[in-house]
């Protein structure tokens, strides 16, 4: 599937279209350049599922976790090395055991320590507008 946001209004409705698909376990990868997007996805789609929490990039942290109808677990891999580190970190557990929805930004850093049947969204920048396109 391929969305194609105008504007802010249409992120959030694809936001809000991507909320309504998820189920517990669900394992979301993000793809995109840096500023493409993903954190800003991460925040409507919180919001969309009930949640009140200010969502920020885990850049530094590399999780946070958001209250909503289903626990959101939001990861960003950008500053690993690869899946060894994010053992060490134990964020493999929280991916193995996720009673909620996991986002996880950079996942190509951490690929080894994925499942398999993860839905994937890239999001490019062309013409000023935002390309969401997913892969179930």
């Amino acid at each position: 599937m391929k969305f194609v946001a105008k504007s802010l209004q249409d992120t959030i409705s694809f936001a809000e279209r991507i909320a309504s698909t998820l189920k517990r376990g669900d394992i979301v990868l993000l793809r995109g350049d840096l500023g493409a997007g993903k954190t800003t996805l991460v925040k409507f789609v919180v919001a969309s599922l009930g949640g009140a929490d200010l969502v920020t990039s885990p850049t530094f942290t590399l999780l946070n976790e958001y209250k909503a109808k289903l626990p959101v677990y939001h990861f960003d891999m950008y500053r690993l090395k690869d899946g060894k580190e994010a053992i060490e970190a134990g964020l493999d557990e929280i991916l193995r055991n996720n009673d909620g929805v996991c986002f996880v930004e950079w996942p190509e850093k951490v690929s080894e320590i994925l499942p398999k049947n993860c839905k994937e969204i890239t999001i490019t920048t062309e013409n000023q507008e935002r390309v969401f396109e997913v892969k179930e």
